[in-house]
């Protein structure tokens, strides 16, 4: 027989895990009706409190728990490597999980490590969670007095701190950029247009593309499913049937897809056609040519994260301080995938 919690009693009266807490504890805090009617359903359901979790608070495990969407994608890998810097030099452990972008797992791992294993959760959305829009497992989480740090992929609903990249703004200037290298039918691919950041990534690039006077086609517009072995196939007709000199794409593997396609199809890079990616990992590196890349800087969004977390465990008064976003600037790494801008 699965074990009664506070969560399954909060659902029972539609109240928070916090005021279930404060009830429990015969707190001046809550109604007396509202206290009673609480206590007496968890007496006569047999409710055992997990005392682990109701001594969070006063015992440090100083571990961070992180949860991360899919450790192949080289970004988050390097966020991880951040993270692990200074939860080191601070000395925190971690304890690692990966959600495979599913919100079933999510969820799993979220409730795995609430029992007092951890003092706070530093994550990135699964995508399935960003598509449900239920952030409800985290809510919990914070109403209990956890703090979350999310980066990357944040629910903006969510009163937490959040590290971002300026998805908007990068696309929007290397849409000028590829334009003053001489680019005039620049197409935008995207794998990830059921995320926010895709979204603000495509809005960077309309709002590039109007800042140069330049028409937006429908069909330059390319959003495809993230299936790597399926790129190809899916770019040739659309580069057979529309003129396009460049790219921007959303991820390594897209970007390099379409530079194979432009070559097939007798295109000179970079003489005649340019790409560029977001996120400056191993496969832009090593492409052929080598891909210039909007990095995203992960090591230091992992840096960040780490920092903005401890320092609201450790110190009280920063603790009691509103939610805070924090914005890494993203740089360009020209190599030769692009005409260079003298």
């Amino acid at each position: 027989m699965k074990r009664l919690t506070i969560k399954d009693i909060a659902k029972e009266f539609n109240v928070s895990i916090s005021t279930v807490s404060k009830a429990l504890n015969d707190s001046y805090e809550i109604s007396l009706s509202t206290k009673e009617k609480i206590q007496k359903y968890a007496k006569a359901n047999n409710y055992k409190p997990n005392f682990n979790a109701l001594s969070l608070k006063s015992r440090k495990t100083k571990t961070i728990g992180i949860i991360i969407p899919n450790m192949l994608d080289y970004f988050f890998a390097q966020v991880f490597n951040g993270i692990e810097q200074v939860a080191n030099d601070r000395g925190y452990k971690i304890i690692s999980c990966i959600s495979n972008e599913s919100f079933k797992k999510e969820v799993e791992t979220i409730e795995m490590l609430s029992n007092g294993s951890i003092d706070g959760f530093i994550l990135s959305l699964a995508e399935e969670t960003v598509s449900k829009g239920d952030f409800n497992h985290f809510k919990d989480v914070l109403d209990n007095g956890t703090p979350i740090v999310m980066f990357d992929r944040v629910a903006d609903k969510l009163k937490c701190d959040k590290v971002v990249t300026d998805n908007f703004d990068s696309a929007r200037s290397t849409v000028t950029y590829l334009v003053k290298s001489g680019s005039k039918n620049i197409a935008f691919i995207s794998t990830m247009n059921n995320l926010e950041i895709g979204r603000r990534r495509q809005q960077g690039y309309l709002k590039g593309l109007e800042d140069h006077n330049i028409k937006v086609e429908k069909n330059l517009i390319i959003n495809i499913d993230d299936n790597y072995k399926n790129y190809e196939k899916v770019l040739e007709p659309i580069f057979k049937n529309n003129t396009i000199d460049s790219v921007i794409a959303t991820d390594e593997s897209s970007a390099i897809a379409a530079m194979k396609v432009a070559t097939k199809l007798g295109r000179k890079i970079p003489e005649n056609f340019s790409a560029i990616s977001f996120s400056n990992g191993i496969l832009a590196r090593h492409s052929s040519p080598r891909m210039t890349c909007v990095s995203q800087h992960g090591e230091i969004m992992g840096a960040t994260a780490a920092k903005m977390l401890i320092n609201r465990l450790e110190d009280k008064s920063d603790s009691k301080k509103k939610p805070k976003t924090i914005i890494v600037k993203t740089d360009l790494v020209e190599r030769n995938s692009t005409k260079h801008i003298l």
